[in-house]
């Protein structure tokens, strides 16, 4: 799957962004007068193939849900279990990204790719072919309880938060001893998140939104940024959701003694991924390159979307036309690989909360960019003069 996902990439198309440069030319404004807008229009046409582009709606959001073995070296102040708990939070629609996604009429699927805890019983929607490769960390417990619901097809219901269940193993192992994946499991969850791609796009999805939950993720997700952009750790790990000094240090020398135990290759992404990285974060190159596959952007999110992009990026470096960068993280890390991936952020507000909640907020920015493509009059067909 993947192989063949990554053959399906290809990059933008020329004649038309170019067709968008011109219509933009016509329209009833100065030229080049909505700045970034223009821009990301024309890379959106190219990812269509098509002048205007689609509107990119509906738009469905994507939480993938893992743990951490590294969160065992004190990497962060809060407990592992807030992880389940939080997606209990996310399907009763109680959380940051729920109020978000129904201000912007977005779906909401959170997918357990990892989740080291029992998760809240409820009502499941689990897609043939998901839910069988659990691998052996995974056995002896069905957190979706009497409530699990049959495979079936997704439904976009802005109303509704969906779980699916796709775990590969019960969070990863502490990547300051070994690898935190095994080649194997790092290829499950990108697999499981190109799935939830095409599963999305097939419902109808006009644009996806990446979402993360995981405490303690945001070092794995230094450790991918380091790797692959080669940054210093220094620069490429934040305080997460907010850690005191001597915390801090100890993250850093965490993630510095990662990267020195494993020496992980940027040429070969599926093995810095089963090096340093998380569930959630494979999952999530492969919602990326799934989307490209299909010509069909995705928004993303913060620190966690941008490491996962990373490797997206090594795997098929075309995948970058398929990206918007929703907004700027407070996450120092996030900047060097926008600064690696060349994308400019929509927003930035300092932002660290992860969930999808920065994409969603860059989301009219993204559909407004698109619209005036489709909308708005050009000189000729008003009756205004030019210049």
């Amino acid at each position: 799957m993947l192989e063949t996902t990554i053959a399906a990439i290809r990059p933008a198309d020329e004649a038309a962004m170019a067709a968008a440069r011109e219509l933009h030319g016509r329209l009833t404004k100065p030229a080049g007068s909505l700045g970034a807008l223009e821009d990301l229009s024309v890379r959106l046409a190219g990812l269509a193939g098509a002048c205007p582009p689609p509107l990119p709606e509906p738009a469905a959001v994507a939480i993938f849900a893992g743990d951490h073995g590294v969160h065992a070296q004190g990497v962060s102040p809060w407990p592992q279990e807030v992880t389940g708990q939080m997606i209990g939070n996310f399907l009763a629609g109680g959380a940051v990204v729920n109020a978000f996604a129904r201000q912007a009429g977005a779906s909401v699927t959170v997918v357990d790719v990892g989740v080291a805890t029992p998760l809240p019983t409820g009502p499941i929607a689990d897609p043939a072919g998901l839910d069988d490769r659990a691998g052996p960390d995974r056995a002896g417990s069905d957190p979706a309880g009497p409530d699990r619901a049959g495979p079936g097809p997704a439904v976009l219901d802005p109303a509704v938060p969906r779980l699916v269940v796709a775990s590969v193993r019960r969070g990863t192992r502490d990547f300051t001893v070994t690898a935190a994946l095994t080649r194997d499991e790092a290829l499950a969850a990108v697999q499981t998140g190109i799935r939830i791609a095409d599963e999305l796009i097939d419902a109808g999805a006009g644009i996806l939104l990446t979402g993360d939950m995981g405490i303690g993720n945001t070092t794995p997700a230094a450790a991918l940024i380091a790797a692959f952009t080669g940054a210093d750790p220094l620069d490429a790990t934040g305080r997460g959701t907010g850690i005191d000094d001597p915390t801090y240090a100890h993250k850093v020398a965490v993630v510095r003694s990662a990267l020195a135990r494993h020496s992980p290759d940027p040429a070969d992404p599926l093995g810095v991924l089963a090096a340093v990285g998380g569930l959630e974060h494979a999952a999530l190159a492969g919602l990326i390159l799934g989307a490209a596959a299909r010509r069909t952007p995705v928004l993303l999110d913060g620190v966690i979307a941008v490491s996962a992009a990373l490797a997206a990026v090594a795997f098929a470096p075309a995948a970058v036309g398929a990206m918007v960068a929703g907004h700027r993280s407070a996450e120092p890390g996030a900047t060097v690989a926008l600064r690696h991936l060349g994308l400019d952020p929509l927003i930035d507000l300092g932002l660290r909360l992860g969930e999808g909640t920065g994409a969603l907020l860059a989301l009219p920015v993204v559909t407004g960019a698109v619209r005036v493509l489709h909308e708005v009059a050009t000189f000729d067909s008003a009756g205004v003069a030019e210049k």
